[in-house]
């Protein structure tokens, strides 16, 4: 009789099911996952395959999940460090990028990540210029627009990321598909 382990049954990856929104809530076909064990196995699940693709290990399974805005939604806390929305201190590394939308996007210590939106307004309150004076609008205008508006938020640039997307820059894909096919658009 053989010690081995069984051997660790193929299951096909699953796409199209999972997705993260933008501000960290999981869903599972369109709809609000609110079981906190579920939401806890996610959370302790989810990892990054080395194509920037992101996924929930689920046994033997790997569940690729579309991001609304990033791998990563960040939640600004009063004492200026940012929190994952699994929970953990994220690290910023580099500059903070503002897209045409508005959103802001960053590097961290866990990965590429986005700001919840509902903390935009903290951050932008704290955005000052070269003379360490608030952001203006005109200011925070050019950037939307695309152009340098010389804004720091605690001494890290907040650079317009113009027309490229956050998933170039920032080195993730947003929607994962099998291979040999393509993202619907």
């Amino acid at each position: 009789m053989s010690d081995a382990l069984p051997p660790w049954p193929q299951v096909p990856a699953c796409y199209g099911w999972l997705s993260l929104d933008a501000r960290g809530n999981w869903r599972l076909k369109d709809e609000a996952v609110d079981h906190p064990g579920l939401i806890a196995f996610l959370n302790t699940h989810y990892a990054c395959d080395d194509e920037g693709c992101w996924l929930v290990n689920n046994g033997p399974q790997r569940v690729y999940v579309r991001l609304d805005c990033a791998p990563w939604v960040l939640r600004l806390q009063p004492d200026g460090r940012f929190v994952t929305h699994t929970g953990r201190v994220a690290a910023i590394e580099g500059p903070l990028y503002l897209d045409s939308e508005g959103r802001v996007f960053m590097r961290t210590d866990a990965g590429p990540a986005s700001l919840d939106d509902r903390d935009l307004a903290m951050l932008i309150n704290e955005l000052r210029n070269a003379a360490n004076l608030p952001a203006d609008d005109a200011r925070l205008a050019a950037l939307l627009d695309g152009r340098d508006a010389g804004l720091n938020w605690h001494g890290r640039a907040l650079v317009s990321l113009g027309n490229e997307a956050a998933a170039t820059r920032l080195g993730f894909v947003a929607d994962p598909c099998p291979p040999g096919q393509a993202p619907e658009v």
